[in-house]
């Protein structure tokens, strides 16, 4: 498997800081690949098989990924897991709850670690988490400490000073975005008359006291405001609804269900099974609204949610950038096949966006930081708006597409040059296979990928060498040139990828010619773009039906 470049960069930071400081936190958002990344220092530091590891994560389903992705990247390094059901060091790498490992008794079972890694790491400084590290750097004051985190500022204004002395690096949304491995946001500020008075809400422990929120949100006239505006402008969409209390959120759902929408709500005083066949109503499309309270802000996914709906302010950046970026992950056609997702219409009631407006934090490992809003001008009342609005919030003004490009930080023009330097930033060569450069391939000893332009839609295909032709991405061009890096990435390796590179400069050979007898008078010809298009002759028939599958009609 191959790390994508901006991977790669991280990780070999990672390592370099590791190495000199012993300690640091990388900050990457949902979409990065944060797991492999993970995975991939973990292998870097330690190659032996007698080396120790520890990988903290707060959740069992994070606790199962991180360590089938571990296993994908680090074939070579064994694995075990300490969690409520099992307790076991017996592998180089462990994999374990930090609800458990913090308990005194279990703290005693911990072996000598050469690397403890944090996932999640914006929780460092919560106690259960300090006493696990502790207790690990006091059976080994050289152990090395990495976190690993899409929100380094914590809401609490706490700092992760204490934990980390530096930040080796940071992806940052705007990369994921202009890379095709997120969608873009458009976002809409729906005044519903309640601004002022949710600014002026009290607080209670620094952030907004949501009891007061439910008196200001939850009435009848607002909540059937909501249902319009969203059977407006995202009727469509799978949505999810963040709610400031339990019986707001009921009075949501149930307003949902008197408009004809199946909706179905999760909140924490629901049983495990309550919420289990919530979330699989919502996961087969049985319901397309997901109505909850403060349980589906981090950690969970389901990329076919392509609309993210606030009724409650935040007066945390971290926790608006969780329910924003619920909507932003990129669809494999292979899990949902059929389905397209070029953005995440956000539909903000409160005064979330107002607030914080830019999707990003820049890390900062101090005491007391808060993200200031990233704002524009309104051209019609000069209003100062977040810069991520589509809509003034004042008049109602709606910004052309390139001032939606601001809430990422890139003028428009910059936007198109970040899109072709896609290509450039690849593992793999991207050649022109038609005379539009509407069809791109690129080739492997393993495996082969394409993405074409058909009927006004960009398509994503790959398949392994003598296998049949998958559609892996449907949607704007830099999604499906991301899901086909992805796709080269998965099956080759580093030594393939350098093999491979050499073909750049040679000429084709005399054997790639035979076939390819239309360009037998293209001296120019190499042997990397012949294997390209020799990979498209051959494959001709099982693209189209790929192709056909995916609604292109061709």
């Amino acid at each position: 498997m191959l790390l994508r470049p901006r991977q790669k960069a991280l990780v070999n930071r990672a390592v370099e800081s590791l190495q000199a400081h012993g300690n640091t936190l990388a900050v990457a958002p949902t979409g990065a690949g944060k797991t492999i990344m993970l995975a991939a220092v973990i292998g870097e530091l330690c190659k032996s098989s007698t080396t120790k590891t520890c990988v903290v994560a707060h959740r069992d389903e994070l606790t199962a990924q991180n360590e089938a992705k571990f296993r994908l990247v680090n074939p070579h390094l064994s694995t075990s897991i300490f969690d409520a059901g099992v307790k076991s060091w017996q592998g180089s790498t462990t994999f374990a709850m930090v609800q458990t490992l913090s308990r005194e008794s279990n703290l005693l079972s911990m072996p000598r670690l050469d690397l403890l890694v944090i996932d999640e790491a914006h929780h460092a400084r919560a106690e259960s988490y300090l006493r696990i590290i502790s207790h690990a750097q006091m059976i080994n004051p050289q152990i090395k400490l990495l976190g690993m985190t899409a929100t380094p500022n914590r809401g609490d204004k706490k700092g992760l000073r204490p934990v980390f002395s530096n930040v080796c690096d940071q992806i940052t949304v705007n990369e994921l975005i202009t890379s095709g491995h997120l969608v873009r946001p458009r976002t809409f500020v729906m005044d519903v008359g309640v601004q002022k008075r949710l600014k002026d809400a009290k607080k209670t422990a620094g952030d907004y006291d949501m009891a007061e929120v439910e008196h200001i949100m939850n009435t009848t006239p607002i909540n059937q405001a909501v249902v319009s505006k969203w059977k407006e402008k995202a009727i469509m969409r799978q949505t999810v609804v963040f709610c400031s209390t339990v019986k707001h959120a009921r009075d949501v759902q149930q307003c949902f269900g008197a408009g004809g929408i199946a909706a179905v709500l999760v909140h924490g005083e629901m049983s495990e099974l309550e919420r289990e066949q919530a979330l699989a109503a919502y996961a087969t499309g049985a319901a397309q609204v997901i109505v909850n309270v403060a349980v589906l802000t981090e950690g969970w996914d389901h990329p076919p949610t392509s609309c993210v709906v606030l009724l409650r302010p935040s007066s945390y950046q971290s926790t608006y950038i969780q329910m924003v970026g619920r909507g932003l992950r990129t669809l494999n056609q292979e899990d949902y096949p059929g389905l397209v997702k070029n953005d995440c219409v956000v539909l903000d009631f409160g005064t979330a966006t107002l607030a914080h407006g830019a999707i990003e934090q820049t890390a900062d490992l101090e005491d007391g930081v808060a993200g200031e809003a990233v704002t524009k001008t309104c051209p019609e009342c000069d209003a100062v708006v977040p810069a991520s609005v589509m809509a003034c919030p004042l008049c109602g003004y709606d910004f052309p597409v390139c001032q939606e490009n601001l809430e990422i930080g890139l003028r428009e023009e910059e936007f198109v040059m970040k899109e072709i330097d896609i290509l450039h930033r690849s593992n793999f060569m991207w050649v022109p296979v038609s005379d539009d450069n509407t069809s791109f391939m690129a080739s492997g000893f393993e495996a082969w990928s394409n993405v074409i332009f058909k009927n006004n839609q960009w398509y994503a295909l790959g398949a392994k060498k003598q296998g049949k032709a998958k559609l892996l991405a449907v949607g704007e061009k830099s999604v499906c040139f991301a899901a086909a890096n992805d796709w080269m990435n998965l099956h080759e390796s580093d030594d393939a990828a350098h093999k491979v590179k050499g073909w750049l400069n040679l000429p084709a050979t005399s054997k790639q010619l035979g076939y390819l007898a239309e360009h037998s008078g293209d001296y120019d010809l190499t042997r990397y773009k012949a294997s390209a298009l020799m990979n498209l002759k051959f494959n001709a028939k099982s693209i189209s039906r790929a192709l056909w599958a995916g609604g292109s009609g061709d």
